[in-house]
Parts: structure tokens; sequence; C-alpha cells
């Protein structure tokens, strides 16, 4: 099986002009990163491996992971992760059950609960469960939403601009987090951003786009 997640031959353009062309392979564990400016496309692809493509654009082309062609499947259907500049938690639910919706469907109500409070644990966060995510820091924020994306087990994982909104010393400690764990579980990673500093953290391939 081919592993990681392969983008064959994507065309994507708009009004009839080509937004952005490539071909890339991200190997389970590593890291592709696209910089480029605001409209130079970087988005849009995340768009188009999520299966969530805005209407006034076309995409042709293929993307594949672990083998499997997702053209044409459902954005539930892709076991795709995305992390976004904001963390959107639910702001109605507090974080356990923030956690607990990303857990797979199945398993007692015991073994969900035992699996979310090694989440909190494993992130540093032993005992907040009960807080609404109102009161956590920006930092504290960015792990529950990280977390609550690994919790959903996805083949693959992308990153739009995750840690664009977090000071100087958090930044540097969720893009470790980030990048440690997606190596852990070998899930490649297509990560968007305008930060130099991110591309170099993450150790990978470079794409620059509009240049």
């Amino acid at each position: 099986m081919d592993r990681g997640l392969r983008i064959e031959g994507l065309r994507i353009t708009r009004g009839g002009e080509t937004l952005l062309a490539i071909d890339a392979h991200v190997a389970p564990g590593a890291v592709l990163t696209l910089m480029g400016p605001s409209g130079s496309g970087k988005s849009t692809l995340l768009s188009v491996v999520m299966g969530d493509l805005a209407p006034a654009f076309r995409a042709t082309g293929r993307v594949l992971l672990d083998g499997r062609d997702l053209t044409g499947l459902a954005p539930e259907a892709r076991h795709v992760g995305i992390l976004y500049q904001d963390p959107l938690l639910f702001p109605h639910l507090d974080v356990a059950t923030n956690l607990a919706f990303g857990l797979p469907r199945g398993g007692t109500r015991a073994e969900r609960r035992a699996a979310v409070e090694a989440a909190l644990a494993e992130i540093g966060l032993d005992g907040y469960g009960p807080r609404d995510p109102a009161t956590l820091s920006g930092g504290q924020a960015a792990r529950v939403a990280l977390m609550r994306t690994l919790l959903s087990k996805p083949c693959a994982l992308l990153l739009d601009e995750p840690f664009s909104k977090l000071d100087t010393d958090r930044r540097d400690q969720i893009r470790q987090l980030v990048f440690a764990r997606a190596r852990a579980a070998e899930i490649p990673v297509l990560m968007v951003t305008h930060d130099a500093a991110d591309a170099e953290a993450a150790g990978g391939e470079i794409i620059r786009l509009g240049v």
C-alpha cells in the first residue's frame, strides 16, 4: 500500500485561471509546508484535501490517502483532521466533552471517560475536564484542540496557520507538541503558513507559492 498523502497533478482554477498546480507526496510522520502570500491558494488546497472546496473553485487531479482516492468522498469519510488559527472549541461544552467529541463511536461510558482523562494528562491539563473553554489560555485551548483532533485518529493532519495567534513561548511549545505527536502516530502533515519559523520547526519539505 502507498502510505501517506499523495497529491497527483492537482490543479485548482477560479474563473478559468489557474490558482495553484502541485504534485507532492507526504510520507507518514513527515510534514510538507506551503508558504506564500494571501491568495496564493494555500488554504484552498487544504479545502480540496478536506473535501469542502467552495463552488467558485474547480479542482482536477487526484488526492490519495494511504492509497485511497479521496475524490468524491464526503469530508467525514476522508479521515482527515484539521487545525485552524482558532481552536474552535464548542463553547457550550466543557473541556472533557469537547475532547469526547473527537473519540470514535463505541465503548462504554467508563472507557470514554478514561480516554479523555488520559488525553488531558498527556497534554498537561489534569483536572481541566469540567472547565469552561472560555477560561482556558490560548496555549491551553490549542492543546485541547490538537488532542481532540488526534483522538479522532485521523489518517492525515492539515494545519491552517494554527500557531499564528499564540505568543512566542507558547508557539514554540505547541509546534513541538504537534509535530512530535504526528511523528509518533506516523500521520502525514500538510501545513500552510506565512511564518518561516513554523516551516523551520516542521523540518520537512517547503514549497513556496506565488514567488
